[in-house]
């Protein structure tokens, strides 16, 4: 399994000690990116989820990886195509979109 979990800042990722006792393990790789707060000596990515960074840490496209993505609509529909771009298979890409309903 890999994570890439994107927040504001360290203090914002939910279920943080959870993730911490899974670093290192078999199989498991976390990846954090904050996009506006990092603690000093942060060696994590410091940056919204783009194409560059979806390449560098998600599995290529020619693995058929499962991708599930999760997260606030515009969120969701730019990381599913900017997956789609980088060649991954539209029917292989889950999402779940949140946020606000109604008006």
């Amino acid at each position: 399994m890999r994570l890439l979990y994107s927040a504001r800042s360290l203090d914002e990722v939910i279920y943080r000690d959870e993730f911490a006792s899974l670093a290192g393990a078999d199989e498991v790789e976390i990846h954090f990116t904050l996009t506006r707060e990092a603690p000093e000596g942060w060696r994590g990515y410091r940056r919204r989820i783009d194409s560059a960074l979806l390449r560098e840490v998600a599995w290529s496209p020619q693995e058929r990886p499962l991708v599930y993505v999760c997260g606030p609509t515009p969120f969701v529909e730019a990381a599913a195509s900017a997956l789609v771009d980088l060649g991954h298979e539209a029917a292989r890409i889950k999402t779940e979109r949140f946020g606000p309903t109604g008006r």
